[in-house]
């Protein structure tokens, strides 16, 4: 059967055709997220945990949060690694179905704002495409590219680190996606007035 004709009759899990759902209005929701991974290939590689906030109204929602650590046992186990970080982490871990689907119903029609989002974005997509989803429909906006067209700047990017230094946003002692995700609502709130975004 041809593939295109199988994706036609294909039967979406619930919470994604409530995801898809709400596509029909516009989003005023801003969604910043960070995810930390195993390394930088979609196809063999596997989230490791996600934070997000939302920004609304030119505010950080501290309380419209989700945050995330992923049982990746399988992952670990077939690549003979050591589970240090989910040791390690005293976050309720979750399965990676169940941390898509909390993610999923969390970012909505939102804009997702992250650093590099593009490699986010195909990370979830290939996670999600084990659940039998789609792909993300989310618009979605990358400080580095808000940062570099503020100043015109085409022939290099820059890390997070140089970004948070140059606004001065001060360093954390603690690495993990919710804290990157939160230095990056910062970035974007001050990008986001400088290029007028609304």
């Amino acid at each position: 059967m041809l593939d295109w004709l199988k994706n036609i009759n294909k039967e979406y899990p619930d919470f994604w055709k409530e995801y898809l759902a709400k596509f029909e209005t516009k989003s005023e929701r801003f969604v910043v997220l960070s995810t930390e991974t195993s390394g930088l290939n979609p196809s063999k590689d596997v989230i490791l945990s996600i934070g997000s906030f939302a920004v609304v109204n030119n505010s950080i929602v501290i309380q419209d949060s989700f945050e995330a650590v992923l049982l990746q046992y399988k992952f670990f186990h077939d690549n003979g690694l050591t589970n240090e970080f989910i040791i390690e982490s005293k976050m309720e871990k979750l399965a990676e179905p169940d941390a898509l689907r909390g993610l999923i119903e969390y970012i909505g029609n939102g804009i997702l704002v992250g650093h590099h989002i593009n490699f986010d974005v195909e990370m979830i997509n290939a996670a999600l495409e084990k659940l039998d989803c789609g792909r993300l429909k989310n618009e979605a906006l990358d400080v580095d590219v808000m940062y570099r067209k503020l100043h015109d700047i085409n022939d290099r990017q820059f890390s997070l680190d140089e970004l948070c230094e140059i606004y001065k946003i001060p360093k954390s002692e603690r690495n993990s996606s919710a804290e990157d995700a939160y230095k990056i609502a910062l970035l974007f709130l001050k990008l986001k007035s400088r290029l007028g975004i609304k």
